[in-house]
């Protein structure tokens, strides 16, 4: 058995926020660098150029990417051999994000109540936090800033099974076409096939922390998220939305078992600004 101060755990989800704010991670600039090259409508290579100059002064004055800086999504991976001490995980890790959040001088976005008077919570917590449990001695976490412009662009459907694979690439393609340049393109298209509707939801969000383009590891996965990239590219979106050729920097797909009267398909967009951090301890 081996103890983790809760302690630990705010000091790295402050970190981890304040950090996934000001600096993209080495594989989203890679794909917006590649994007750009890419890129044969001049206008978009333009706004592909700005984008880098947004990273470029972000890092160097310690600014947000975005003024949008999102809403707190935290995934643990807590190992089964772990004792946690010196207090509560869950007040531990909304301790962090409080500090990240003012520290970092980053817009706080969450409101309580949603459905009446959306009153500022003015520390952007309560965090939206995922537990899963796995072997071994560690805990991963993983922070996501989510800004609202792509997240309000996540759908969820349930498909009759006759559909299939092209209803699936169907109902994706469109649901890309339909936000348009809403969330902020060029965008990374997370994809949940099958489990329940809440299972599928997740799927599509936690697909988006994979390595931008990084194929997932089933083949026949791997070829869906394929198809509907190229289709995606050819809707002409474009770097956000003034036309081109790149319109998505990557689909990541996760599938799994659903029922045998059920096809939820969910889809879930992330903007160019794809903020995300881990760290182990």
């Amino acid at each position: 058995m081996r103890e983790i101060n809760v302690g630990d755990v705010t000091k790295t989800v402050a970190h981890l926020f304040e950090h996934s704010c000001h600096y993209l991670t080495d594989d989203v600039l890679a794909a917006l660098k590649q994007a750009r090259e890419k890129e044969k409508s001049p206008v978009a290579r333009d706004v592909l150029g700005n984008m880098l100059e947004d990273v470029e002064i972000a890092g160097k004055e310690q600014i947000p990417l975005c003024q949008d800086t999102g809403l707190s999504v935290v995934w643990l991976e807590l190992g089964q051999e772990v004792r946690l001490t010196g207090g509560d995980l869950y007040t531990a890790i909304n301790e962090g994000v409080r500090r990240g959040y003012d520290e970092g001088y980053l817009r706080k976005s969450a409101v309580r109540q949603p459905f009446s008077a959306r009153v500022n919570t003015r520390d952007n917590t309560p965090a939206d936090i995922w537990t899963d449990i796995v072997p071994g001695d560690k805990l991963k976490i993983t922070v996501m800033p989510k800004g609202g412009g792509s997240e309000n662009m996540s759908r969820l459907t349930v498909l009759t099974p006759a559909l299939g694979r092209q209803g699936i690439i169907d109902y994706v393609v469109n649901r890309v076409s339909e936000a348009g340049s809403n969330p902020c393109p060029p965008v990374i298209v997370g994809v949940g096939i099958g489990g329940t509707t809440e299972k599928t939801m997740m799927l599509a969000k936690k697909a988006l922390l994979r390595e931008v383009g990084k194929p997932n590891s089933d083949e026949e996965v791997a070829e869906l998220e394929r198809e509907i990239l190229h289709r995606v590219n050819n809707l002409g979106i474009g770097a956000m939305g003034y036309g081109g050729t790149i319109t998505a920097l990557a689909v990541h797909a996760e599938a799994f078992p659903c029922h045998i009267a059920s096809l939820p398909v969910a889809v879930c967009l992330m903007c160019w600004c794809d903020r995300k951090g881990e760290a182990t301890l």
